[in-house]
């Protein structure tokens, strides 16, 4: 049978008080003791929230907690969750806690550049869904529509990031967080630095999307920008590998010309279709972003990667194709130690 509370001053209302702050204070549990969880149920009355703390041993006193709520006004503010709080909480500090809601959460990062294929794994964890499921709504063409991002669809809009969710999150609400986090990028100045190089947002984006893709490192993004941005400026096809990645819809080690000739016709295929692609071929990044809206003042229209994912930079067709033989030696002379141990 659970102890009563000895109320000191008989029924006064200064001994209730002092009763009620001693119990807050004392809850008698090892504060080495491991933390506690437990669940607050949607819908749940303040008196099932109190018996779920009893029967956690986080409170010994019912009556008396029950009465501290109500004099904070608490009992009517609770909110449902996962809780975890240590052994020996004060109630003060349980019910500034559940009040505000801080409730366990579990992080979703979403690397730069991933795509809607990659991405929907980590938020089926974390929202406890199948991975085709999120993916049939992430992939849904009027998603773009439906969370006001440009489109055509959500890739390139659910932005690259570190979020914390409740497990078991609702997907709405992870999609609406990551769309606002997109959405947060795009201020007025933004937008003024997009139309000044006579980019729409969702060009801006595409675009950014395939410095994000193209870029190991960080410090060529803004080079790499103003490379597509002059072949844009002269008409030349942007003749980006990754666009072709995105086309294939499985990732190759190596492209070869005869993976560019199996989508030939794709919109997304840089080598064969003038311009942009439709949208964004993955999800770029603030840095990406930014190159994009600030691109190097450069004369290069081609580049080349090394194997150390850094690139050579070239004016004309004929310094690139001499870049072209030095990385390919690079790569070769990379495969052949490779292939000796060395």
């Amino acid at each position: 049978m659970m102890a009563r509370l000895a109320i000191p001053g008989g029924t006064s209302i200064l001994g209730v008080a002092g009763a009620i702050l001693l119990a807050a204070g004392c809850s008698g549990t090892d504060p080495q003791a491991e933390p506690v969880e437990f669940t607050v149920p949607p819908g749940a009355s303040f008196s099932q929230v109190a018996d779920t703390l009893v029967a956690h041993d986080l409170v010994r006193y019912p009556f008396a907690f029950r009465a501290l709520a109500r004099v904070r006004g608490d009992d009517r503010g609770i909110r449902s969750g996962r809780y975890r709080v240590p052994a020996d909480v004060g109630w003060f500090q349980l019910l500034d806690q559940l009040v505000a809601g801080r409730v366990v959460t579990v992080p979703l990062t979403i690397p730069e550049g991933f795509t809607l294929r990659q991405i929907a794994p980590r938020v089926a964890q974390v929202t406890e869904l199948e991975v085709e499921d999120v993916r049939r709504r992430i992939e849904d063409e009027k998603a773009g529509e439906e969370w006001q991002v440009p489109g055509p669809g959500l890739e390139g809009y659910l932005f690259p990031d570190t979020y914390h969710f409740a497990p078991g999150v609702s997907l709405d609400t992870v999609l609406q967080v990551m769309t606002d986090r997109y959405r947060s990028f795009w201020t007025e100045e933004t937008r003024a630095e997009a139309e000044a190089l006579g980019l729409t947002e969702q060009e801006a984006t595409t675009l950014a999307a395939i410095v994000q893709a193209e870029a190991r490192h960080e410090e060529e993004m803004r080079v790499i920008s103003g490379v597509f941005h002059n072949r844009l400026r002269i008409g030349y096809l942007l003749q980006a590998d990754p666009t072709i990645q995105y086309a294939l819809e499985e990732r190759r080690s190596r492209l070869l010309y005869a993976d560019i000739e199996a989508v030939e016709d794709h919109p997304y295929n840089t080598y064969t279709q003038p311009g942009l692609p439709p949208g964004p071929i993955g999800a770029p990044g603030r840095a990406a972003l930014e190159a994009t809206l600030d691109p190097a003042e450069v004369e290069y229209l081609y580049f080349v990667a090394r194997p150390d994912g850094s690139h050579i930079f070239s004016r004309t067709l004929a310094e690139h194709n001499r870049a072209r033989v030095n990385a390919r030696r690079e790569w070769d002379e990379i495969e052949r130690r490779r292939q000796s141990g060395n």
